[in-house]
């Protein structure tokens, strides 16, 4: 039993995955969890996400000795401050944030100030699908999760949280707050940025109706993660707006090759924009790719 009480705040996906992977692996004795309504607290119950669940903000941090913020990016830094007088002294804070360097920069003075410890997050797994009906206990398996100390963290409070994840089946890689926003605005964000603008450009209403029943199995994994929260992926977009904004230009540029190829007739560049796709796909799946749904 690592921890006697964690305190999940906000919890839907992600948060009740990890309350229902944290019960268990038996993480945390008793296992709390912050939400907004009385419709929330049932929720928690019926699906077994936490042992108590409560809109009081106060009594679900109180006495807790890791409190792992689980709402969209915005809303992280008003929260800590509301939560700030029930910090217990060496309670460790995390998140779950898909963008870093704002987070931390936000919270960990901020909270080191009170006596407890800020430790960046970023567990690469999720759903388009909302809500604590959506949570698994397995969500984390073999998934990576990022965690992303600084100079001033708590050596032990990295250890703690580096183990806390792995006992619920991630894997854990360090990175600097900066070098993470720009990799996953390569590997996490575009792909969003690209699947929503697929979705509106194939699915406007202006189309004949015919259009969405030409759209297949390829289409519908392709936008799959269209579906998810546009409050979440509106802070995300904002947080790492400099990264995600050079990515589109670089993704820009790729697609102005293609269309240069396709315009002039080029067969040969053509097979080999879709042959080295192949070749990189099939060898990043050949060795084990990546487990995140996110």
């Amino acid at each position: 039993m690592q921890f006697r009480k964690i305190t999940i705040i906000g919890v839907g996906l992600l948060g009740g995955s990890i309350g229902l992977a944290a019960r268990k692996n038996r993480v945390a004795k008793e296992i709390a969890g912050f939400v907004r309504s009385q419709k929330n607290i049932s929720d928690c119950e019926k699906f077994g996400a936490t042992d108590f669940a409560t809109t009081d903000l106060l009594a679900a941090v109180s006495n807790s000795d890791l409190i792992i913020l689980c709402t969209p990016l915005a809303q992280m830094l008003p929260l800590a401050k509301q939560f700030l007088p029930a910090l217990k002294r060496d309670a460790i804070v995390t998140d779950v944030g898909s963008v870093k360097a704002g987070v931390v920069r936000e919270l960990e003075s901020f909270v080191q100030k009170s006596g407890a410890h800020f430790v960046g997050s970023h567990p690469m797994a999720g759903a388009e699908k909302t809500g604590v009906a959506a949570a698994r206990e397995n969500l984390f398996k073999n998934a990576v999760c990022v965690l992303t100390p600084t100079k001033k963290s708590s050596a032990a409070a990295v250890r703690k949280l580096e183990q806390f994840w792995k006992s619920l089946g991630a894997r854990v890689l360090k990175l600097a707050a900066a070098q993470h926003d720009l990799l996953v605005s390569r590997s996490s964000h575009l792909p969003h940025v690209v699947a929503t603008t697929l979705a509106n450009l194939v699915l406007n209403p202006a189309n004949p109706k015919t259009q969405a029943q030409l759209c297949a199995t390829g289409f519908r994994d392709t936008t799959r993660i269209a579906s998810g929260s546009p409050e979440m992926w509106r802070d995300i977009a904002l947080a790492n707006r400099k990264n995600i904004s050079r990515s589109v230009d670089a993704f820009v540029a790729e697609l102005k090759k293609f269309q240069s190829a396709l315009k002039s007739g080029e067969a040969n560049a053509l097979e080999k924009i879709f042959a080295t796709a192949k070749s990189r796909r099939d060898n990043w799946c050949a060795k084990g790719g990546s487990t995140s749904s996110e």
